[in-house]
C-alpha cells in the first residue's frame, strides 16, 4: 500500500546535526524528568500513516532499540485493529476519535501501564497520542514525545510517495474537493487534521477531530487540565521536511489565518496567547521542549535518538 508519510528506516538514514530550541532556553536546558523510582517507565508508541505497529523496519526497530537501551523496559507499540493489515488501513480510513477511544481502552486494560507511562508518537500518531493525554488521564501519561507530529494540522500534500498510486490520488482529490464535508470527515483520517487557513470558519465548524482537541471552539477545561499534567511535552521538527506542509506545525506553529504563505510560531498564535490548551502555562513551567533535526520527515539515526530522545524516557 502506498503511503503519504514514509516509515522510518533506521539502517539507511543520514546523520544530521541537532539543534535544541525553545522560547525559554533556561527552562528547556533543565534535566529530563526521571522516574519516581529505580524502575523503568513503560513506553507506548503510535506509528504514522501507512505504517503499522510491528513493521521490522520502523516501529519494530524502534521498540527493539528502546528495549536494548533501557534493559527491562516495557514497550507497547499500538495496533489499531485485529492485525497488521487492519492497523495499516485504519491509519487512512478509521475515524480518529474512534481510534483514540480504542487506544484509551487498551491502555486502561494494560496492567503494565497503571502506574504511568511515557508516550512517543510518529507523524500523525503524535497528535493522536496528544488527544489520549487530553481525553484519558488514567493511566497517567508522564512525558509525550512528538516526532514530526502535525499538531496544528496540515494544508497540502507536497510529496505523497507514489504519486501515481490510487490511494494518494484518491486522498488528494477528496481533500481538494471537500475536506469538511460530512462524508470526507467521517471516512478519511487525513481530513480530520486538514487545516485550511483560507476557510477558517469551515474548519472550526466541521473539523471533527483537530478543531476539538485544539480548543478551536468552546474551551474544554478538562482537556486543558489533563494536558498540563504532563511532565514534559517534547516536539521534534525536521528542518528539511518535504512531507509535512507547513513544517511549523511540528512545533505547534501554523499559517496565519486568511492566507497561505506566512506562518506564525506557537508563541505568536491566539491559541497560545489565550492559553486555550494550557501550553503557555506549560512553557513558563519549563514543560515544553522544542527539538530540531536537519533531516527529512522521520529521518534520524540511532545515535541521534539515544542522545536526544532517550533521556526523556528514563
Amino acid at each position: 500500500m502506498a503511503v503519504l508519510f514514509p516509515v522510518l528506516l533506521p539502517a539507511l538514514l543520514l546523520s544530521a546535526p541537532v539543534l535544541l530550541v525553545s522560547s525559554s532556553p533556561v527552562q528547556v536546558s533543565s534535566s529530563p524528568v526521571q522516574g519516581s523510582s529505580n524502575e523503568t517507565v513503560p513506553l507506548v508508541i503510535w506509528h504514522g500513516m501507512g505504517d503499522s505497529c510491528c513493521n521490522p523496519l520502523s516501529m519494530g526497530a524502534i521498540k527493539k532499540m528502546v528495549e536494548e537501551e533501557i534493559p527491562g523496559v516495557y514497550v507497547r507499540s499500538l495496533m489499531i485493529g485485529k492485525n497488521v493489515v487492519q492497523d495499516t488501513e485504519n491509519g487512512f480510513f478509521l475515524d480518529v476519535n474512534r481510534q483514540v477511544s480504542m487506544v484509551c481502552d487498551q491502555l486502561a486494560e494494560d496492567p503494565e501501564l497503571q502506574a504511568g507511562y511515557n508516550a512517543m508518537g510518529f507523524s500523525q500518531g503524535a497528535q493522536f497520542l496528544r488527544a489520549v493525554a487530553q481525553r484519558c488521564p488514567s493511566p497517567p501519561m508522564k512525558t509525550l514525545i512528538s516526532v514530526g507530529g502535525q499538531h496544528q494540522g496540515v494544508y497540502g500534500l507536497p510529496r505523497c510517495p507514489g504519486e501515481s498510486s490510487h490511494i494518494c490520488d484518491m486522498i488528494r482529490e477528496a481533500l481538494n474537493r471537500g475536506a469538511y464535508s460530512d462524508l470526507v470527515q467521517k471516512h478519511l483520517v487525513q481530513a480530520q487534521y486538514w487545516h485550511d487557513p483560507l476557510n477558517d470558519d469551515l474548519y472550526r465548524k466541521h473539523s471533527v477531530f483537530l478543531a476539538d482537541i485544539n480548543q478551536e471552539r468552546a474551551v474544554n477545561q478538562t482537556y486543558r487540565k489533563n494536558l498540563q499534567r504532563l511532565h514534559r511535552f517534547v516536539m521534534v521538527k525536521f528542518l528539511q521536511d518535504s512531507v509535512v506542509d507547513p513544517v511549523d506545525t511540528e512545533w505547534f506553529g501554523f499559517l496565519k489565518t486568511g492566507q497561505a504563505k506566512e506562518t506564525e510560531t506557537l508563541q505568536d498564535s491566539v491559541l497560545y496567547k489565550e492559553d486555550r490548551l494550557g501550553l503557555a502555562a506549560m512553557d513558563k513551567a519549563g514543560k515544553l521542549v522544542f527539538l530540531a533535526s536537519d533531516g527529512d520527515h522521520l529521518q534520524f539515526t540511532r545515535e541521534w535518538f539515544t542522545r536526544n530522545l532517550l533521556p526523556y524516557l528514563l
